[in-house]
């Protein structure tokens, strides 16, 4: 493991309509809303991912492997003030971020396939993401998009989210269009719920989480909304 590196745990389970409501009502009173979101405690969040010509990242998460990565951009409440270049990391249960932010012009120079305003030597995740676009021709895939309900601990840095009306762009790669509308990936009554944290979550939180039926399970959004796309059987999972 890659010790420069910020590895927390990530717990991922899929829960159904009643079990959020009963999750929500026991964790509002133990731990705070995230500041990000907005009266209704959520924000919106929309990613591009993007895969080589070989489909690494699709095809390595479908395989299991214990080493893995993907690299998408994600903007918030479909605005562009805010706009990352990310690389995720995912070594057994363990996760690391690495991101870089982006301008509007050179989100727009990316979509329109001038790479060259990556090649930035002060930047290493640009560099590399620079060389990925040369040489394994790393483009677009497809779109993310869903609603967050996020939730924070300061004991044991805990983040617990409930993402919620999952969507996928299908073949639309602008996550700036105007004219797209996401459908949706799963089943409306499903909610991916995540867990995040450093070294340990505190027992009290612990308890809240003991719930029959809670079950962790692979909850890739990108795997979910790339099966719309999926033209060889070895896509399944």
């Amino acid at each position: 493991m890659n010790k420069k590196l910020q590895f927390r745990h990530e717990l991922k389970f899929f829960i159904n309509y009643h079990q959020y409501l009963i999750l929500r009502q026991r964790l509002q009173s133990l731990i705070e809303k995230d500041q990000h979101a907005n009266e209704s405690g959520e924000y919106h969040i929309r990613s591009l991912y993007f895969d080589d010509i070989n489909n690494t990242a699709l095809a390595d998460k479908l395989g299991g492997l214990r080493e893995r990565a993907k690299y998408r951009i994600r903007i918030y409440n479909i605005q562009d003030n805010i706009i990352h270049f990310e690389k995720k990391i995912k070594m057994d249960d363990y996760i690391a971020k690495i991101k870089e932010p982006l301008t509007r012009q050179m989100y727009d120079e990316i979509m329109a396939g001038n790479y060259e305003v990556l090649n930035v030597p002060d930047s290493p995740l640009f560099m590399e993401l620079y060389d990925q676009m040369r040489h394994n021709l790393l483009r677009p895939k497809v779109i993310v998009d869903y609603v967050r309900e996020p939730y924070v601990c300061h004991n044991g840095n805990v983040r617990i989210t409930f993402d919620k009306e999952l969507r996928t762009g299908l073949h639309s790669t602008d996550i700036f269009d105007k004219d797209l509308h996401p459908i949706r990936a799963i089943d409306e009554n499903f909610i991916i719920f995540e867990v995040k944290f450093d070294e340990y979550i505190p027992e009290y939180i612990k308890i809240a989480l003991q719930l029959e039926g809670l079950n962790r399970q692979s909850a890739s959004k990108y795997v979910i909304c790339r099966k719309f796309l999926k033209t060889n059987t070895w896509e399944d999972y």
